[in-house]
C-alpha cells in the first residue's frame, strides 16, 4: 500500500514547490502534487515542512554515528576518513534504522602528518592498532598506488590532506609535496574519482587549487578572505564544505546552546552531549566572524556550498559538533554568514546530492529514494525549525521522533 504525506510545505531539495502532498511506494518516491488514491495510508503533515533526507557533507563516523544521525533527519553521511569494507558497507545499505554513508576509505596523507597527530587524544576511540600503521605517501608512485588501493576497495572519492598544523595546535606536521599530491589527484581522475581536500589554511588552499582538487571539506580560517583567493576558488569551480560549526570549535567556541535545546537534549547519550559541550580550542586567536565572512563572499561569487560537520567521536576535546544533531547548527551558522534559510537548505541536500553524484537523493521528486524529514514550522523562513523533527523515513521506513 501507498503512503501518502498530506498537508505539508514541500522544499524539494532546491525551492519550495505549489504541492502540498508527496507519495510514497515502497522505497520510492512516487508522486508529487498528485490526490492520493483511495486505498492510501495517509499522514497529515498538519501544515508543516517536508524536506529531503539531509546530507552531512563531511563525517568521520561509525555505526553509532550513523544511529545518531538518522535520530536528527540524516539520512546519508560522507565519511571523509574512516574505513569501511564493502560487506559492512552493504550492510548500512540495507539498515533502514541508521543513515547511509559513502566514503573516501582513508586519504592520502604524509608520513607522521595529519591526522596522525590526533590519535592520542582519542583514548578508547583510536583505532586499535594490533601492528597496523596509518598508511601514507611519500612520492609520486606512492599516491597513485595508493589511490588505485583505494579505488579498488570501493572509494567514492578520494580525500588529500594539506595540513601543516599550525591551526590545529601542531605546527610543522609534515606534509605531502606538491608533486606527490598532483600524482595523486591526477591517477583518482583518471579513475573517474573526484578528489576532496583538508586545507584549513589559505596557503593548503591555493596549494590544493594548484594540484586540481575538486572540493574543499573545510574553509581556510587562518585569516580573511581576499578577492584573490575567493575569485580562485570561484574560477576553478570547486565546491567548499566550511564546517562552520567546527571551526568555532577549534577557535574555543561550543555547542552549548545547541546541547542545551530540548529537541536536541533528548535524544543525545550523556558522552555525545558532553562532547557537544566541549571544544578543540587550538586556535583561539582566530576570528570567526572572518570565517562567516569568507562564506558570504564565496556565496556571492557562485560557489556551491554544501553543509557538513566534521563530526566524529565522543571525545570533549574534539567536541563542539555531534553526529545528527550538529547539521542543524551548521544550517543556522550559515544563514547566520548570510545564506537565505533555502540556501542553507539547499547545502545539505541538492547540492551535495548534484556535486558527489547522488542522484536518487537529495530531492523530492517521482523516481527518487524516499528519505525524507517531516518537521514543524517553516524552515525555509525559520531556519531553526528544521530541528523540530516529527518524522523521518529512510528508503521510505518511518520512525517518528523520540
Amino acid at each position: 500500500m501507498s503512503t501518502y504525506i498530506t498537508n505539508v510545505r514541500v522544499f524539494d531539495g532546491e525551492r519550495v514547490l505549489d504541492a502540498r502532498t508527496v507519495g510514497i511506494d515502497g522505497t520510492e518516491i512516487v508522486s508529487v502534487g498528485q490526490q492520493p488514491p483511495q486505498d492510501a495510508e495517509l499522514v497529515d503533515g498538519q501544515g508543516g515542512t517536508l524536506l529531503p533526507g539531509l546530507i552531512d557533507g563531511h563525517v568521520h563516523t561509525s555505526l553509532e554515528g550513523l544511529r545518531l544521525a538518522l535520530a536528527f533527519g540524516v539520512t546519508t553521511e560522507l565519511e571523509m576518513q574512516g574505513y569501511w569494507t564493502p560487506e559492512q558497507r552493504a550492510q548500512i545499505g540495507a539498515d533502514d534504522e541508521i543513515a547511509d554513508v559513502r566514503s573516501a576509505l582513508l586519504a592520502l596523507m604524509a608520513p607522521g602528518g595529519h591526522p596522525s597527530e590526533l590519535m592520542g587524544d582519542l583514548g578508547d576511540h583510536a583505532p586499535d592498532s594490533g601492528g597496523w600503521t596509518m598508511p601514507s605517501v611519500s612520492t609520486p608512485q606512492e599516491a597513485v598506488a595508493y589511490v588505485n588501493a583505494r579505488v579498488a576497495e570501493g572509494a567514492d572519492y578520494i580525500k588529500v590532506m594539506i595540513e601543516d598544523g599550525a591551526v590545529m595546535g601542531h605546527p610543522g606536521l609534515p606534509m605531502i609535496s606538491t608533486e606527490t599530491l598532483k600524482a595523486g589527484v591526477a591517477e583518482a581522475h583518471r579513475l573517474g574519482k573526484q578528489v576532496i581536500a583538508h586545507a584549513l589554511t589559505v596557503a593548503a588552499t591555493q596549494q590544493a587549487l594548484d594540484v586540481g582538487v575538486d572540493g574543499f571539506a573545510h574553509l581556510f580560517i587562518d585569516q580573511a578572505h581576499t578577492p584573490q583567493i575567493i575569485a580562485a576558488i570561484a574560477d576553478a569551480g570547486v565546491f567548499v564544505t566550511p564546517c562552520l560549526a567546527v571551526s568555532a570549535s577549534v577557535m574555543g567556541g561550543t555547542g552549548v546552546v545547541l546541547a542545551e535545546d530540548p529537541r536536541v537534549e533528548r535524544r543525545l547519550p550523556e558522552p555525545w552531549l558532553e562532547t557537544l559541550r566541549g571544544t578543540f580550542n587550538t586556535f583561539p586567536d582566530g576570528r570567526f566572524e572572518d570565517v562567516l565572512g569568507s562564506v558570504a563572499a564565496l556565496r556571492d561569487a557562485g560557489v556551491d556550498i554544501i553543509a557538513g560537520t566534521d563530526s566524529s567521536v565522543p571525545v570533549p576535546s574534539h567536541g563542539g559538533v555531534v553526529h545528527g544533531a550538529s547539521l542543524h547548527h551548521e544550517l543556522q551558522l550559515l544563514v547566520r554568514a548570510g545564506l537565505s534559510p533555502q540556501e542553507a537548505l539547499r547545502a545539505a541536500t541538492g547540492t551535495p546530492a548534484r556535486r558527489f553524484g547522488l542522484t536518487d537523493r537529495g530531492r523530492i521528486a517521482p523516481g527518487a529514494r524516499a528519505d525524507l524529514l517531516l518537521v514543524d514550522g517553516d524552515p525555509t523562513t525559520r531556519i531553526g525549525d528544521s530541528l523540530s523533527i516529527r518524522t523521518i523515513w529512510r528508503r521510505g521506513t518511518a520512525m517518528a521522533a523520540h
